[in-house]
């Protein structure tokens, strides 16, 4: 029977102790620990497999291949994609919305309009600013409401015939809100936009699939769901990667070359330039199968239980004021905060002493921080290993550090 503990006891990490205790891990929002099959995994390709893929023909080049290809069966599966042409291995979500950002701005014109949301991390803001300024696209933007979630009251006047891109998170790693992107996206595809979903924070939290949602596009990456850092996936439906430039030219993703001209490859292979991230991505299809094997029951019903937990626990602590729904059932397990006249440095620092991680800052969310005139915040996020004794230690930690800089 899957638990807590036989979770933990898979992840290196939590056999170290800070002052003799062990660690409270809670900066999973930026990035998580790894379990001993992906560490293995990796470690078993770069000592017996490794060789370049898609063109040898000697067995440790073959093998290579059929385990590389294998992880997009795997990542197709895990987001309900029709086919595994329709996935994209890149460097992070960050490559993945800016290989989208690219390709989908060469379609723009003057006067058209990219509609994003309040809560964006730069990774999904940035790219598209700069594809705006490219091309003479105007950036519009969904409020929040004073319950930290989208406004969509006056969704009507920013979507219209001149939208041609929407791009959103699924969950925001900052507020933790969850967004309700079905009925959005539906309405984004009745004008004719496409639609990108940043599940960076969500691919870890909630199970995705990409039919459902009909979303034309969806970037994550592996370092936030248990694999390695340095790969990431772009989802596209076909219709949608076939009408895209590439982003990235070189190897591998052309068709033919001469000196003056080349032609491009088919899907996948058009976005994949050049030698891929070979066993970071058989290290993500390492990952995806630890998901599976703990599944996705366990993981919605353990993370409910730390969201509402960590809710009632960090609102009982005086002077802490938390961003981001109240409503356990509208967001993920991400809390921010600020603690009345304490630095949210100082506060991480504290902690730090006490063996709880987390992270201080504006979390590559500037703006959003500026909307609430907030310049850093502590930031406590859970993950598949957490427990409510982790969020007990974070507020021994809080009480801690209050008094010591009141």
């Amino acid at each position: 029977m899957t638990s807590v503990d036989s979770i933990k006891k898979q992840f290196p990490f939590f056999s170290q102790t800070k002052n003799g205790k062990p660690w409270a891990f809670l900066d999973n929002a930026a990035s998580c620990q790894k379990p001993e099959s992906v560490l293995k995994k990796m470690d078993e390709v770069y000592r017996t497999t490794y060789a370049n893929v898609h063109r040898g023909i000697y067995d440790m080049a073959e093998n290579g291949t059929k385990l590389y290809e294998g992880v997009r069966e795997l990542v197709a599966n895990f987001l309900g994609a029709r086919s595994v042409d329709e996935i994209i291995f890149t460097k992070n979500t960050t490559e993945a919305i800016n290989l989208a950002a690219y390709s989908l701005s060469r379609r723009l014109k003057p006067g058209d309009e990219i509609l994003l949301t309040e809560m964006e991390h730069h990774a999904n803001l940035v790219p598209w600013q700069q594809a705006a300024l490219r091309t003479g696209a105007k950036l519009k933007f969904i409020p929040l409401n004073d319950d930290f979630c989208l406004d969509l009251s006056g969704l009507h006047s920013l979507l219209g015939v001149k939208t041609k891109i929407v791009a959103l998170s699924a969950m925001s790693n900052v507020l933790g809100t969850v967004n309700d992107l079905a009925d959005l996206i539906k309405k984004a595809h009745a004008v004719g936009a496409v639609v990108l979903v940043d599940a960076a924070q969500a691919a870890a939290h909630l199970k995705l699939n990409v039919k459902d949602l009909d979303c034309d596009l969806l970037a994550f990456s592996g370092h936030k769901i248990y694999g390695p850092s340095g790969v990431g996936v772009l989802y596209g439906k076909a219709e949608s990667l076939n009408n895209m430039p590439p982003f990235l030219t070189g190897g591998h993703m052309i068709a033919d070359v001469w000196y003056d001209r080349a032609t491009w490859n088919t899907i996948p292979a058009k976005f994949e330039a050049g030698t891929p991230p070979i066993v970071e991505v058989i290290g993500l299809g390492a990952a995806v199968k630890f998901i599976n094997s703990v599944g996705w029951d366990f993981i919605l019903n353990h993370e409910k239980e730390l969201t509402r937990s960590g809710l009632k626990k960090l609102l009982s602590v005086d002077g802490l004021k938390l961003l981001g729904p109240k409503d356990a059932s509208r967001r993920g397990p991400v809390f921010s905060f600020t603690l009345d006249g304490v630095h949210a440095h100082d506060v991480a620092g504290i902690l730090n002493e006490y063996g709880v991680a987390v992270r201080a800052g504006h979390h590559c969310t500037a703006p959003l921080h500026k909307k609430y005139g907030i310049v850093a915040t502590t930031r406590a996020s859970c993950g598949i290993y957490n427990t409510t004794e982790d969020i007990d230690r974070l507020v021994v930690g809080l009480e801690r550090a209050r008094k010591m800089l009141d």
